[in-house]
């Protein structure tokens, strides 16, 4: 039998978080809340103040000032063991001596629960390990040891998971294997998960939301694809994803702006562009453009974006090709373009133009 969803979990807030190493800011002034019940993802290079704030959370770090509750109850001071918050991190910090059915009862034994084993069973049911019980940590692949890590965290009924960098260890393919175990899990139990990662892919496999973190400050908020479509900042349109940023100035208004770039015109919608002034950032995502030959120009799409260059690399990637493109102006830009038909791809030194719609742009402010 499978765990029940946990009940009456309750939203996390953290009110004007800060914490100061000496003259430094980890986290600085941040106020955040994560809904009850979600998936949420702190998605952040090295060093921008994410990790900091999850042993806050869990009640191994002090905060300078500011306060962290869980509901209506204030946790800011409290001892991490006294919180309703269990962590998961990228060692596992499995029992070896332990086998997997006692690892995951150990939550329960420490607490005097009788009758474990009914819920140990449910909760190997869970994490698929049921026929593993009576293994030891060290006979299990990375993937499984991971999956005990989770179970022996979420027997305790914690109001919130806490999810450190948990897929660092593994390869590429079971840690993608990972990422669609993980948000099962989470969608059955339904205890509000706090994701902790650099790697932007695992964010927006998993997450619900996600907040792009930089230098202790949370820099863009929202689900995943309204991050990706709708990138707010230069360093989110880079960090989540690749994107072709081109500076140019907005010479009309209306429904869909003229931009002026290298003595070249754009456009892009207004609703998509997030300029204050004259100056603007116009972006795309390399995905979203296609390459041809320059004798094909006849071929681009009434009304499409269009810049002209010539290919300076190209690299087969088995899903796609990617091109550098070095435009007319100089900028080196970068197309991916999926792989339809074998053997239908451009050369280096090839002259080609390159096209997009103007509803795959974006737009910045050019004070970045």
């Amino acid at each position: 039998m499978v765990p029940a969803k946990t009940e009456q979990v309750e939203d996390l807030h953290l009110v004007n978080l800060t914490k100061r190493f000496g003259d430094v800011a980890a986290v600085d002034d941040l106020t955040l809340t994560i809904p009850a019940g979600s998936f949420f993802a702190l998605l952040g290079a090295s060093g921008c103040g994410k990790t900091t704030t999850l042993r806050m959370v869990a009640g191994l770090e002090d905060p300078t000032s500011g306060s962290i509750s869980i509901g209506d109850k204030d946790v800011t001071r409290l001892r991490a063991f006294k919180r309703p918050v269990n962590t998961v991190f990228q060692s596992y910090a499995l029992f070896p001596h332990l086998d997997i059915f006692e690892n995951v009862a150990f939550g329960l034994r420490r607490r005097g629960v009788k009758n474990i084993k009914p819920t140990v069973e449910a909760m190997l049911e869970l994490v698929e390990l049921s026929p593993m019980a009576r293994r030891k940590p060290t006979q299990l692949s990375g993937g499984q040891q991971q999956r005990v890590a989770v179970a022996r965290a979420l027997i305790n009924k914690p109001d919130v998971l806490l999810l450190d960098e948990p897929l660092g260890a593994l390869d590429l393919k079971l840690r993608r294997q990972m990422q669609i175990e993980l948000k099962r899990i989470q969608t059955e139990v339904g205890t509000t998960f706090v994701h902790v990662t650099h790697d932007q892919e695992e964010a927006m496999t998993m997450a619900d939301t996600i907040a792009v973190m930089n230098a202790g400050r949370i820099e863009q908020m929202g689900s995943p694809s309204e991050i990706y479509e709708f990138p707010r900042t230069v360093f989110v349109a880079n960090f989540l994803g690749q994107s072709n940023l081109i500076r140019g100035q907005v010479s009309g208004s209306g429904e869909m702006l003229d931009v002026a770039a290298n003595r070249r015109d754009f456009r892009i919608p207004r609703e998509r562009s997030f300029a204050t002034g004259a100056d603007i950032i116009l972006g795309v995502r390399p995905e979203k453009m296609t390459v041809l030959d320059a004798p094909d120009a006849a071929r681009v799409p009434d009304g499409h974006n269009v810049l002209s260059g010539r290919v300076t690399d190209v690299s087969y990637t088995g899903v796609s090709t990617q091109y550098l493109v070095q435009a007319s102006w100089g900028q080196e830009i970068v197309v991916f373009e999926q792989n339809i038909i074998v053997g239908d791809r451009c050369d280096v030194g090839d002259d080609v133009v390159v096209h997009w719609s103007p509803q795959n742009s974006f737009g910045l402010d050019g004070d970045e």
